[in-house]
Parts: structure tokens; sequence; C-alpha cells
């Protein structure tokens, strides 16, 4: 999954992505507002981390040109005032939850993970595509009763691909999905990782669930492959 953190506070910012990157995200940093705004119009995010103490402009009118602009990643602002009447501002701006500093890394993943489960569209806990079954909490993944163990991207990839199911994803998509604006060999990555992916989760059972389409990208079947 893809996320943006929009932090000013050096350290702070680099505990998230550092934390974020071990959970196998691919995560861009802001330090302000403005940017923020032109980041998350110009790529599609599974979450937004969106500090409220911003330089300039700040969360809540970042959360409240995002949506006036037709931004609906999911977002979870990090604050250090734990007022009510700011929470209900920013819940009212179209944020979708809220954590006040300090707080446990711990909570901030389990929040991000039923935010990332509801997204523009609800899902389940675990993602179910025939035998295939992956879940984001506990970041397993099976094939029937056989467990796989997969990477970091490789994980990310599976993931954008089932919660697309059945639907064409182009190359540019899954790159932006799993990988960060600072990774620089980004001219057919994404191809030797799905092979890597199809070596273990279709060739080891003899099936083919990830489709080729040519000049267009990729698919995962309706049944899994099965």
């Amino acid at each position: 999954m893809r996320a943006l953190v929009v932090e000013d506070e050096l350290k702070m910012a680099a505990l998230l992505r550092r934390g974020l990157l071990e959970e196998g995200y691919a995560v861009d940093v802001v330090p302000n507002g403005s940017e923020a705004v032109v980041r998350a119009s110009a790529t599609e995010y599974d979450a937004i981390v969106l500090d409220v103490m911003l330089p300039g402009m700040d969360g809540f009118e970042v959360c409240r040109r995002l949506r006036g602009i037709g931004v609906w990643s999911p977002v979870i602002m990090l604050t250090a005032r734990d007022a009510v009447a700011d929470r209900v501002a920013g819940l009212d701006l179209g944020a979708d939850d809220y954590l006040t500093k300090p707080f446990s890394f711990a909570e901030l993943l389990a929040r991000l993970r039923a935010l990332v489960r509801r997204g523009p569209v609800e899902r389940p806990p675990v993602l179910e595509v025939g035998s295939l079954r992956l879940d984001p909490t506990t970041r397993e993944v099976w094939r029937g009763e056989a467990e796989i163990d997969l990477s970091a991207k490789e994980f990310a990839l599976l993931e954008t691909l089932m919660c697309r199911t059945g639907q064409v994803v182009s190359r540019f998509d899954l790159l932006e999905h799993a990988w960060d604006y600072a990774y620089e060999n980004r001219s057919n990555v994404v191809d030797v990782y799905i092979r890597y992916l199809r070596e273990k989760i279709d060739r080891p059972f003899g099936v083919s669930s990830i489709e080729t389409i040519r000049g267009a990208g990729y698919r995962l079947r309706k049944d899994g492959g099965v």
C-alpha cells in the first residue's frame, strides 16, 4: 500500500517513514500543506497521515482542500491537541480518524489498516480470490492451505491486484502503489517482480492467476487461477 506522510518535524517524519517502510508501505513524505495538496491530487494514495500543526496551511485546511478537489484517500490526522473541538473540526472537514500525540505506533498501524480496508469501497479484513488468501494485518498469504512467503514488494503488488480483481491494472499504477518517488530504477521493475510473484503463487501450484494484458498491464483472474 502507498501512504503519504505530511509532517514538518523532521525526526517524527523520519520515524514514521521508517516504521511504515518496515511494514511494507511505499511512503512519500512532505513537510507542508501546500506540497501535500499537490502530491495527493496527482497520486492515488491508500492512506494519508496528516499532522495538524503545519507551517502555513494547517492540517485542517489541507483536509478541507483535498476533499474539495475530490481526493478521497483515507486521512488520519495527528496532533498534540486533544480538545474535543479540534477532533470534531478535523472529522467535520473530512478526516477519517484522529490520533493524539504521543501515540503508539502499533495503534497507528491498526488504524491505518482499518482505514485502508474501508477505502472508497468497504474491503474485507482478509482478501480472498479463488484459493488465494491475503491477510493485510498479519501480512500472510496462502494458496489453499499452503502458506507462501513473499517479500514486502511482492506482497504490495499482490495486495494491489487482489483489491482490483478482474480489472486491468497498469504498470504505472502498480509502480505507484509499491515504490516511492525515491526509487530510481523504475524501468522494468514491475515486470521483474510480477515474474517473482508468479514463481511463488502460481507455478508451484500449476495455475496461472496473473494475466498479462499486452500494452495495458496485468490482471488478476476472478477465479484466482483455479
